[in-house]
């Protein structure tokens, strides 16, 4: 586990220094990481500059209610879907008005498994507001701690990869922040 928490403390160093240099912000919405995503975030000295807003959406309602996941998607793919952490990622862009956001949705058990999504299943999206990136990501079941950090690691992956994908926008939208402000 000390190697999986190392690799989540770097990869939050790089998001916030790439996010820092961009002059772009990030959002979160975790349900199963409860949080553990922009705590890693906030760990790094200079966060604030990067971190717009983190949010804890661990019931349905509040998925519903702050995020605009809307009811259909619950009630036609559930919580643990592509369909409903998509959701979440653009509300949460949408909420506070960050450039970017990371989702996740699962079951870190050790309760709460079906067949179709066992304990260790996760569904991750990364948004940049125009596109979406997710994963459905099955995770070794060696515990809910491990299968929360594993899924905090990923959910770190693909948002830098999200952001690194979009260097070349992001200097459109540093320049147009200054043209408007």
């Amino acid at each position: 586990m000390e190697e999986m928490y190392n690799k989540i403390n770097s990869l939050a160093q790089q998001i916030v220094e790439k996010c820092t240099a961009a002059g772009v912000k990030i959002s979160t919405a975790e349900s199963c990481t409860g949080g553990m995503i922009s705590a890693a975030v906030t760990a790094v000295s200079g966060s604030s500059a990067v971190i717009e807003l983190g949010i804890c959406s661990y019931s349905n309602r509040i998925k519903r209610d702050i995020l605009g996941v809307t009811e259909s998607t619950l009630v036609q793919f559930s919580e643990y879907s592509t369909v409903c952490a998509e959701e979440m990622a653009r509300g949460a862009i949408k909420v506070s008005g960050a450039d970017f956001a990371v989702a996740t949705s699962g079951v870190a058990g050790p309760t709460g498994g079906t067949e179709k999504n066992p304990v260790g299943t996760v569904y991750i999206c990364a948004s940049d507001g125009n596109s979406v990136t997710s994963e459905k990501c099955l995770f070794e079941n060696n515990g809910r701690d491990h299968i929360r950090a594993a899924a905090t690691e990923k959910a770190l992956e693909m948002l830098l990869d999200k952001i690194l994908k979009t260097t070349p926008n992001l200097q459109t939208i540093q320049s147009k922040g200054k043209e408007n402000g």
